[in-house]
């Protein structure tokens, strides 16, 4: 069959239009395409409300050592600041690992108003009703003002004066670090995700307590307390070692959504009992590496003695065990660690974020029984309820004491004495621990 002139061109002309049509079609889901998955990550992006922290990048306020010197002289003039090792006068960069005091919003989004989740395009895809309904939980979050300043404590149920000390030295620690914080926490926004941020923090509903785990800080008898608290337990003496640590039994407050994060950081009664951090890294040594252990053995010790230990025996290269203390402390200070950190010897600042979350109750493991027990008596705990004084495990051992303390340290140089102090350096600040043996 032969086609006439204006057959072939009608045929052209339609063919035309449909290839223009599909490329018109293609170019227009190609865009929405990309769109879609810009509006996907900045969505993702703003309902985190906070970027992964970057701990190698430094703030923009630069803190002098000796500007510091000065706040802390005023507070306790038995405390001194070593200087430099090496002898020089350099400024000391809080790096973003710093709790900072202000949560602020991220500035993914573009324009003016930068409430999270709006931009200045028009979005793409419609988000589903949960979605938006975090958001909005999310911008309440931000936008209320947390965290509040620190609150009185409610001493109504205290009514013997056998506290009378504790207490002084409780408003003096709380007034110290709220004091510290505002000078020198910063106005920056957070660089860690809110629920990391309160990933370490137990709930206790009943008693509305809050209570941030530091290991090796009595956090074993204080979780067994808890459980007493919140009806698991009858008594803090009869909870094994396992069923505290690994029987979750008892809530995190990352477990809630926000509104009940917020609501139970501004109505409950919080509380983060810390440890002299040399002390508490002996400890924690002590506990990890001197015993059997089949996991810090093998994952940590392994790892440890292949890259500090020079000619070091296959056997203990094939189970991990009698890792020195020496030898541990080189994985602590090395920025190329061969393994990870681990909550036993992190810094505070980085488990409970003290200048984040205003805590109402600051106790100190050196002064642990007093601390506790007025503790429970300000929350209104059962009169008969005490605070377990028994060691957890290795219960034959000396307690880490100075003392202990004190022999580990004569295995190290001044100068590495000296860079595990600068190591856990906001943490002696912060909950004003005079320095070291050094």
């Amino acid at each position: 069959m032969v086609m006439n002139p204006k057959q072939v061109f009608l045929s052209v002309l339609i063919f035309g239009v449909a290839g223009l049509l599909l490329f018109m079609y293609l170019q227009v889901w190609i865009e929405e395409q990309h769109t879609g998955r810009v509006e996907k990550k900045r969505e993702q992006k703003a309902t985190s409300g906070w970027e992964p922290v970057n701990y190698l990048q430094p703030v923009p306020r630069i803190m002098t050592r000796e500007k510091i010197q000065e706040h802390i002289t005023d507070q306790n003039p038995k405390f001194h600041i070593p200087e430099d090792p090496k002898g020089k006068k350099e400024n000391l960069l809080l790096n973003s690992e710093r709790p900072t005091r202000v949560l602020r919003k991220t500035s993914h989004s573009q324009g003016e108003d930068q409430t999270l989740g709006k931009t200045t395009e028009p979005p793409t895809i419609k988000l589903s009703e949960k979605h938006e309904g975090t958001r909005t939980i999310f911008k309440k979050f931000i936008e209320m003002k947390w965290p509040l300043d620190i609150r009185p404590l409610n001493k109504s149920l205290v009514k013997d004066n056998r506290w009378k000390e504790t207490d002084v030295a409780q408003e003096t620690r709380r007034s110290f670090l709220q004091e510290f914080c505002k000078k020198y926490g910063g106005v920056s926004r957070p660089q860690s995700h809110l629920f990391h941020m309160v990933s370490r923090i137990y709930v206790e509903d009943k008693h509305k307590i809050l209570y941030c785990e530091v290991p090796k800080a009595g956090c074993s008898n204080w979780k067994r307390i808890l459980m007493v608290l919140s009806g698991l337990a009858s008594s803090a003496y009869n909870i094994s070692h396992d069923a505290v640590h690994y029987g979750k039994h008892l809530k995190k407050l990352d477990s809630f959504d926000l509104k009940g994060i917020y609501t139970r950081l501004n109505t409950y009664t919080k509380a983060v009992f810390v440890r002299d951090p040399m002390e508490r890294l002996v400890s924690a040594f002590r506990d990890k590496f001197e015993h059997p252990n089949s996991y810090y053995h093998p994952v940590f010790g392994k790892a440890i003695i292949k890259k500090y230990r020079p000619n070091a025996c296959e056997e203990a290269l094939n189970n991990g065990s009698g890792v020195k203390f020496k030898e541990f402390v080189h994985y602590l200070l090395d920025s190329h660690r061969p393994v990870g950190m681990d909550i036993h010897w992190e810094k505070v600042s980085k488990l409970c974020y003290p200048c984040l979350i205003n805590y109402d109750f600051v106790g100190k493991f050196e002064t642990l029984e007093e601390d506790a027990n007025y503790f429970l008596q300000l929350v209104g705990a059962p009169k008969e309820l005490k605070f377990p004084n028994f060691k957890d495990r290795h219960s034959s051992d000396e307690r880490t004491n100075t003392q202990v303390v004190r022999q580990y340290l004569k295995d190290l140089t001044r100068t590495e004495r000296q860079l595990i102090y600068d190591f856990y350096y906001l943490d002696y600040l912060m909950f004003n621990y005079t320095t070291p043996f050094l």
